[in-house]
């Protein structure tokens, strides 16, 4: 069963797809704004909730989205249509570093999808590319709590160095090009609901689909809940930067 597709059913009660709740969301999105008739860009969009709760929250805004999964982007456009949002967002299937865009944008989203240009202080580079002088970056990242263990390295199939713990993670978003506005660092409640709702959605979709994919679903769910709760809780976090181009 392939993972984005795996990835794609995990998220279908929580379409924000990272550990925030939605009011942090439409915290996060409000405290950028935006002026009327914004730009908007997101890079690893997914579903699009971010990018459509930014068009909610900005009227006369328009959006572009990116993203590889037709299966993210496909759930992206029924909700863009119900929402009555399909004639502000033009959603695009390729990958975030393959790009160009039709900028220069006021703010560039990209949160929890920094592997697509493989680490955070590369993604932001792209992003200032896209941006206006002065323009918003809101960017989600992960960061080591406490010193990750070996076993946890190995469970996640990380290095010591993927991540900088939350001083290190600002000051490479400030190394780059940026002053930090606003963040907001996402809280254990935050973590258990996205980790929960991840696990028992897939399970539930297994069990209601006995066959091979079922059974694959149903171990995909369970090796990502052994790894997160005898693994990274309480020693991986994510931060939601806010981020303003500097220069």
């Amino acid at each position: 069963m392939e993972r984005q597709l795996i990835s794609h059913i995990a998220h279908d009660d929580h379409p924000i797809a990272a550990p925030v709740s939605e009011a942090h969301l439409n915290r996060l999105l409000t405290r950028a704004k935006l002026p009327t008739g914004a730009r908007i860009l997101d890079l690893g969009c997914g579903e699009a909730e971010w990018t459509l709760r930014a068009l909610e929250l900005h009227p006369g805004s328009v959006a572009d989205g990116v993203d590889i999964s037709e299966h993210g982007l496909t759930a992206a456009r029924k909700a863009a249509d119900r929402r009555g949002l399909s004639d502000r967002i033009h959603l695009h299937n390729t990958p975030a570093a393959d790009f160009t865009g039709t900028g220069p944008y006021d703010l560039v989203l990209c949160v929890g999808a920094t592997h697509a240009y493989g680490d955070l202080t590369r993604t932001l580079h792209a992003v200032r590319h896209h941006l206006r002088p002065g323009g918003l970056a809101l960017v989600g990242e992960g960061f080591w709590e406490t010193t990750p263990t070996p076993e946890v390295l190995t469970g996640l199939g990380a290095h010591p160095d993927d991540y900088a713990d939350l001083p290190g993670t600002v000051t490479l978003a400030e190394s780059a090009g940026y002053a930090t506005v606003y963040a907001h660092t996402s809280e254990r409640a935050e973590w258990d609901e996205y980790e929960w709702s991840w696990t028992g959605t897939l399970t539930n979709w297994a069990l209601d689909h006995p066959g091979p994919d079922g059974d694959a679903a149903l171990a995909a769910a369970r090796d990502h809940r052994d790894m997160w709760l005898n693994g990274y809780r309480d020693i991986l976090g994510f931060v939601t930067l806010l981020l303003r181009r500097t220069g």
